[in-house]
């Protein structure tokens, strides 16, 4: 018997939308039936041209998902559209009552913290009462520095500690990314951004409190500091010549204790020009675990291929707003 393909729409197709875009299109059970973004350089196109695939897919962009949901019978939307639960919650809404499985890349819908529990429980409830799953998820935060340490304590007998250090160099990353880490800023023009949360990166308390909360660590205090990494040195990406003095990116750090014990560390270094870029996991139990990936998670082909990847596991999750720890891990599919 032929299975039956994975209708999907793309909603929004900024740098992340579109690589996750192209990669669908070589998933042999997966089918493009729409694509949303608000940009007048992209309505009216054919997925297929914008993607620069030398093919039409008879996928036309459209600035009115209302009216898609109408047309169109969906499964899943890959949701690439916005960070910040409060901005995207129309958007979610609409999808899911339209009865669409939602798979998102906004980094606060990973774990909703007490500032959105209230826009979180509604939808978890909509979804529900629409029979469809919700899941925020992404490379960071939705793996480097929360699933995949929750996910290593499996061979534990007992955990008191987890640490986990991120290094990235910026200057291989999107603009949006080395923009939003104050690249090229003055230092005092990042301190009053990140002061108004204009600036930095998104999802790493979200990224602390779901680890917490998998491993039954009740947190009785959590310290956050977001510091600007300088220029010690002339350095060039595509986007940005820095002298030195200059704001490279940022070093942003969250801890939790727990009874007066830190149990929690996680540490985000990223700038233009970091060296020895890695990922690692340092988890103090029994046994130990240690974990160094060299060169670190390639953020933005990861993020594509995480979002792809987790399309079967939340159609095969019970409905609502669910965490990347409560769904069947994600694996890669052809």
């Amino acid at each position: 018997m032929k299975r039956k393909k994975i209708r999907i729409i793309h909603y929004g197709l900024g740098p992340i939308g579109m690589e996750t875009a192209r990669l669908a299109q070589t998933k042999s059970n997966l089918k493009t039936v729409g694509a949303v973004d608000i940009s007048p350089d992209l309505v009216g196109k054919d997925l297929g041209t914008i993607l620069g695939l030398g093919r039409r897919l008879g996928v036309v962009v459209t600035d009115n998902p209302q009216r898609l949901f109408g047309e169109v019978e969906a499964d899943v939307v890959l949701h690439t559209a916005g960070s910040r639960i409060q901005k995207i919650f129309d958007q979610l809404v609409e999808i899911i009552e339209a009865g669409i499985n939602i798979i998102s890349s906004s980094e606060e819908l990973l774990f909703p913290l007490k500032e959105n529990a209230r826009l979180a429980a509604r939808l978890h409830n909509l979804a529900v009462e629409n029979k469809v799953t919700v899941l925020g998820t992404g490379v960071n935060p939705g793996f480097v520095m929360d699933a995949l340490p929750v996910f290593l304590t499996a061979v534990c007998q007992d955990v008191r500690t987890v640490t986990v250090r991120r290094v990235v160099d910026a200057t291989t990353r999107r603009y949006p990314l080395q923009k939003k880490i104050g690249a090229g800023m003055d230092p005092r023009d990042f301190h009053e951004q990140i002061a108004r949360h204009e600036l930095g990166h998104v999802g790493l308390r979200e990224s602390l409190y779901l680890v917490a909360g998998r491993l039954g660590m009740e947190l009785d205090d959590v310290m956050e500091t977001i510091e600007p990494v300088l220029a010690d040195k002339p350095v060039k990406s595509s986007y940005f010549s820095l002298t030195p003095g200059e704001v490279a990116g940022i070093k942003h750090i969250v801890k939790g204790n727990r009874q007066g014990e830190r149990v929690i560390t996680l540490e985000l270094y990223m700038y233009l020009g970091a060296e020895d870029p890695h990922d690692a996991v340092c988890i103090c139990g029994t046994p130990n675990i240690n974990l160094r990936i060299e060169g670190g998670v390639a953020g933005d082909q990861a993020t594509a291929a995480v979002l792809v990847n987790s399309i079967a596991a939340v159609m095969a999750a019970p409905p609502g707003l669910t965490t990347v720890t409560e769904i069947t891990p994600p694996h890669y599919f052809r």
